[in-house]
């Protein structure tokens, strides 16, 4: 099939975020990790002294495992490159008008305050290694809700922060898990009392600019029982010709009849490493669902999961990715069913294009005693073209004999009678293959929040155009 002609159709390949912004900050570590670097940012930070030792032994844990063997090729990462810690002003605000004048032009390009004030129920905004803005609405705070930088919730709420940090990603579960802990900053501390509902989204945005730089922020989120959240993210970075770096930890409790959902759209550049961390742990009759966009990077290892721990909780997973020419998109998901009678759905959806190759790798797991579990792992590739590589690695480990447990795999192309049918309607071949991809990924576009989300939506329109939507 002419590839011009789809490339232009789908637009897939273009990436509009590209735009960069000479450096500007207040603070700029050295190339590189060390001892020194992990102190300079907890003292920057004004830390407790049980948050450095916290930080200082992760460093240790992050030294101490190798560099996984078993996803992407991660041999070109030279980490001695990154700089771990970039303060780009010297406070964050509260206010749209007290952000710096540079770093508000680069939000304003990306639509931050035009999210605002289409009625988000807070916005938090990151650039570098730190939050420079986070706002929420008042009623809601008036009703207990907390929506802070991870910074301002350990300074504001020890407390709670002390109880729950790192219980849910331990630092010692994976390398990059390990080197978050050491060296975390920025990422969003939330809070929502029992029987709360936050009708509206919470948002967040991360925006890296500098070359080179590693951003590691953190995120807790804690829905006490019966309450209700949908937390938003989002990410962009500057095309250059040298690697960056992105490894988030996302933490979510979801308690005792509480419902949380957690969009994500990272639409990285194609230099940018992509290793991240995502987990929850759902309590009785709780609700978690990960919506899980993957529109760029060079490399993405990401497989939010759930941990099924009381009677009756759920979990849902909906993920798609898009690996164009040089792009590996490794993801997928993490069910594990520890309590009776839980239930769960994963539903991938992956497009590979040129040399783009895309892998679902995937684990379901049932414990022995977790009777009445019900599960099905839904895992789709659509192929673009001849070169386009995709892989599936599906884990199943059952350990209860009461189980019900499905698992269903496909791997399509756009074969010539899908378009000869549409042609013979009249419709042009570019826009008949532009519906057939829109019809591919249709289960999970549909989930996605875009009335919401401004800046959610115009990332869906520049990188599947004509796709979504």
């Amino acid at each position: 099939m002419p590839q011009d002609t789809t490339l232009a159709a789908l637009n897939l390949d273009e990436y509009k975020f590209g735009f960069r912004d000479e450096d500007t900050y207040v603070y700029k570590s050295e190339r590189g990790l060390s001892r020194r670097i992990v102190e300079q940012i907890s003292s920057m930070k004004e830390e407790p002294e049980w948050m450095l030792k916290r930080r200082l032994k992760a460093l240790d844990i992050y030294d101490a495992k190798p560099v996984p063997k078993w996803g992407g090729d991660l041999s070109t990462l030279d980490m001695d490159r990154i700089y771990f810690y970039v303060r780009p002003a010297d406070r964050e605000s509260r206010s749209w008008d007290d952000v710096p004048e540079d770093i508000k032009r680069t939000f304003d390009r990306l639509g931050i305050p035009e999210a605002e004030r289409r009625s988000l129920s807070g916005v938090g905004a990151q650039y570098e290694s730190e939050m420079v803005y986070h706002r929420i609405k008042d009623e809601l705070s008036q009703k207990g809700v907390i929506f802070d930088s991870i910074e301002d919730g350990l300074r504001n709420h020890p407390d709670l922060f002390k109880r729950y940090f790192g219980t849910i990603v331990p630092a010692s579960d994976n390398k990059y898990a390990a080197l978050n802990a050491a060296v975390w900053s920025g990422g969003s501390f939330i809070y929502v009392p029992p029987g709360v509902e936050v009708e509206v989204p919470l948002q967040a945005y991360f925006r890296v600019n500098t070359e080179n730089l590693g951003q590691f922020e953190r995120t807790l989120i804690i829905a006490d029982e019966g309450a209700k959240l949908h937390y938003i993210e989002g990410c962009t970075a500057p095309t250059y010709s040298t690697d960056s770096f992105h490894s988030g930890v996302i933490e979510i409790v979801v308690s005792r009849g509480a419902n949380v959902r957690y969009t994500t759209i990272q639409n990285w550049s194609k230099n940018m490493y992509n290793l991240v961390t995502q987990r929850a742990r759902v309590e009785s009759e709780g609700r978690m669902a990960w919506t899980d966009g993957n529109l760029g990077s060079k490399l993405t290892m990401k497989y939010p999961s759930c941990f099924l721990v009381g009677p009756g909780a759920s979990g849902e997973i909906l993920s798609i990715a898009y690996a164009g020419p040089g792009q590996h998109q490794d993801a997928g998901g993490k069910m594990v069913h520890a309590a009776p009678h839980t239930t769960s759905e994963i539903i991938s959806k992956s497009i590979s294009k040129g040399s783009g190759r895309s892998t679902y790798r995937g684990l379901l797991k049932v414990h022995a005693g977790a009777v009445g579990s019900v599960s099905n792992v839904q895992c789709d590739a659509l192929l673009l073209d001849e070169a386009a590589r995709t892989d599936t690695y599906p884990y199943i480990e059952i350990e209860e004999q009461n189980a019900s447990i499905g698992h269903e795999a496909t791997v399509t192309k756009i074969g010539d009678e899908q378009l000869f049918y549409l042609m013979s309607r009249g419709i042009p071949q570019a826009e008949a293959r532009t519906m057939i991809v829109r019809g591919f990924i249709e289960p999970i576009a549909r989930e996605l929040p875009l009335e919401y989300a401004v800046e959610l939506n115009r990332l869906i329109e520049f990188e599947m155009e004509g796709s979504v939507g």
